[in-house]
């Protein structure tokens, strides 16, 4: 009760922070006040939170070399920018038996972006598609 007169003397609000204690714990403050300023500091740390995006290349096993290399180069784009790329073949039909070519590419891509990326999950089978998944190597990007 005498809290209650306290905050009401200085014309602010009474707010229980801690009910489960014994005695409960209160604290007089402008609420309003409190609850602006702590969606003022949720709104500064979203907007400092960065957000890994992932870029997508699809490619079939018979995909010719010149197209092949106007992937890599968007990849490395992509992973200089700080975003992890996810390298996708397609295999249609009886395609799917020779997996080792589909494997072969994408051990070349990595290869070839070995400079600016790592492999974060290596060649993987998923149904009828082979997925590699490469991230910027954070020592080489901070030349």
């Amino acid at each position: 009760m005498r809290a209650l007169e306290m905050a009401e003397e200085k014309s602010l609000d009474l707010v229980e922070v801690s009910p489960n204690a014994d005695p409960p714990v209160c604290r007089i403050m402008d609420f309003g006040k409190f609850q602006y300023e702590r969606a003022r500091k949720e709104r500064k740390a979203k907007k400092q939170q960065k957000v890994i995006e992932v870029k997508e290349i699809r490619l079939n096993p018979k995909t010719d070399d010149h197209h092949l290399s106007f992937k890599v180069k968007d990849a490395r784009g992509w992973l200089q920018d700080g975003m992890k790329v996810r390298v996708r073949i397609r295999f249609r039909g009886r395609e799917i038996t020779h997996a080792d070519i589909g494997r072969e590419r994408l051990a070349a891509i990595a290869a070839e972006l070995n400079d600016v990326a790592v492999v974060e999950q290596m060649p993987s089978m998923e149904g009828t598609t082979m997925l590699m998944v490469l991230a910027p190597a954070a020592d080489k990007n901070k030349k």
